[in-house]
């Protein structure tokens, strides 16, 4: 019965910034990896970054590489996602996800857990 929740979403202007967060609750999968994906209207959901267990190894989608930087507090049962230089093209309603395990994993279909989603909408 783990629960997903996502914040930090809204609209921002072309280079600026925004700080998502996904904060579990129920069971704690402090074992488990997590990620970001994100969908824009008429578009699959696509991978955007994902962080291990212990936060050691994080992968990004090459559109974002640089730009986004995901973190976890294992603690707080929270992931973050810092978006800088937004550009239009980020535009997507974001997705936190929980795998089914400890190594990162760019496919959807490892994810077990899924947020509501937090829209991100960068105007230009």
């Amino acid at each position: 019965q783990v629960q997903l929740v996502e914040s930090g979403g809204g609209l921002v202007q072309a280079g600026g910034s925004l700080r998502l967060s996904c904060a579990a609750s129920g069971r704690t999968f402090s074992t488990t990896a997590r990620a970001w994906f994100r969908q824009a209207p008429g578009k699959e959901r696509q991978f955007v970054a994902a962080i291990s267990w212990n936060g050691r190894i994080t992968n990004y989608a090459d559109s974002v590489k640089g730009r986004f930087t995901i973190s976890r507090d294992n603690a707080k049962n929270t992931v973050y996602l810092q978006m800088n230089s937004l550009k239009p093209e980020d535009t997507a309603v974001y997705y936190c996800a929980e795998a089914r395990s400890g190594v990162v994993v760019r496919t959807a279909d490892e994810y077990r857990y899924w947020g509501q989603g937090t829209q991100v909408t960068v105007s230009s």
